[in-house]
């Protein structure tokens, strides 16, 4: 089993980080006329600007050459070719086929799961057409204006979070809300002041056993008998569930046809990709999740077949890397400046810290390294009167 610490580069890391101890950017600037120009990236729109980093030229290479001697270019193609590199659930990691508009084959033990994909692109389509179309009518006969997501962890925070983004081109007659908190007085004061008869519930939970999203499911639904004094089956227009597992959410009470389908090989960290993302599409409209969908194909085409010194996740992550392990800078602070990214930083809280949260390796072995930094942050204007006087004047290490 690879040990990264085990190896020669990763000595030599350590000798050029003790070497590197007292340098400042600033300096690098002086010294290098081209660095930005050398150490920038623009891919698909993206554009990746890592020369403000205390890095040099000789440790970014030393780093690649970690990368290269590491399993890494094997794995990826392995988690695109669908093989089961989640070892502990022996599952693949596919949300990379949710967004493979190419629709070119990927096949999970021998079948292809495109089909299926398509078949809940479809789903999704028509549904968040008869809604945004006011098609949909609720029980009496009103068409829906609100939409409450009800889920937790990745089934709140990626569709929150993109929909936060996206909200100029949310539909003017939706309102969004999402729940996620356990504690009561969140649902209750959601609830307070909605029409129960224009009033649309999105249940996303992948096995529809996660306790605080069935508690609030359930108060929704007391809700919304109580207040319309409606028979269960009217439940069927307002009540929808995102799930594998088919046959909880009909017993819950909800229609199966108003179930919409996605896999046990989506981790719920990176579910906004599959039916997960229906209030994406039910906000910005399908051609908009679509768009979603494109540009990160777009972005896993790159990640995929670029050499790792022009590859844009890669930089990122041997950045990272190099921060964690041989600077001691062991948080990382994400402080978006447009108000629409308000969210990103929870989101990628979870994206970042529960996907390398690890402490041993693929073979049970402990492990003497970082494997992620704690992420954190909010909007760079809230920051700037909140912590920036600590991290530009206080006394710890902050890069």
């Amino acid at each position: 089993m690879y040990s990264p610490e085990t190896s020669e580069i990763w000595s030599k890391l350590q000798h050029l980080a003790k070497q590197a101890k007292s340098d400042l950017i600033i300096d690098y600037f002086s010294r290098e006329p081209d660095r930005f120009n050398n150490m920038s990236l623009k891919v698909s729109g993206l554009f990746l600007d890592y020369s403000k980093n205390k890095i040099t030229a000789e440790v970014l290479a030393e780093l690649q050459a970690l990368a290269a001697q590491s399993p890494l270019a094997q794995k990826i193609q392995q988690m695109l070719a669908g093989e089961r590199i989640n070892t502990s659930e022996d599952r693949p990691v596919l949300h990379t086929a949710l967004r493979n508009r190419s629709n070119t084959p990927v096949l999970v033990d021998g079948v292809d799961v495109m089909p299926g994909i398509n078949a809940a692109l479809k789903h999704i389509q028509s549904f968040s057409n008869a809604i945004r179309s006011g098609n949909w009518l609720g029980y009496s006969g009103k068409p829906i204006r609100n939409i409450i997501n009800i889920g937790i962890g990745g089934s709140d925070l990626g569709p929150n979070m993109v929909c936060r983004a996206l909200l100029e081109y949310q539909h003017p007659k939706l309102k969004f809300y999402f729940v996620s908190n356990v504690d009561s007085s969140h649902i209750q004061k959601t609830l307070k002041d909605l029409n129960p008869e224009e009033t649309l519930f999105i249940i996303s939970s992948k096995t529809f056993s996660t306790q605080e999203t069935r508690l609030n499911a359930q108060t929704s639904k007391k809700w919304f008998l109580e207040s319309c004094e409606s028979m269960e089956q009217d439940i069927s227009q307002h009540f929808v569930a995102v799930s594998t597992n088919i046959e909880a959410a009909m017993d819950f009470g909800i229609a199966q046809e108003n179930i919409f389908e996605f896999w046990d090989w989506v981790g719920g960290r990176y579910s906004l990709w599959s039916s997960i993302g229906l209030p994406i599409a039910l906000s910005a409209g399908f051609e908009g999740f679509l768009e979603l969908l494109e540009g990160a194909h777009e972005i896993d085409q790159h990640f995929s077949t670029a050499p790792f010194d022009e590859n844009l996740p890669v930089i990122l992550a041997l950045v990272g890397i190099w921060h964690i392990n041989f600077q001691g800078a062991d948080t990382q602070a994400v402080i978006p400046y447009d108000q629409a990214l308000h969210q990103l930083p929870a989101f990628l809280q979870q994206l970042d810290m529960e996907s390398n949260g690890k402490s041993v390796d693929l073979t049970g072995r402990s492990i003497d390294y970082a494997t992620g930094p704690i992420v954190w942050g909010q909007t760079g204007s809230n920051g700037q009167h909140a912590f920036f006087q600590l991290l530009h004047q206080g006394l710890d290490l902050y890069l």
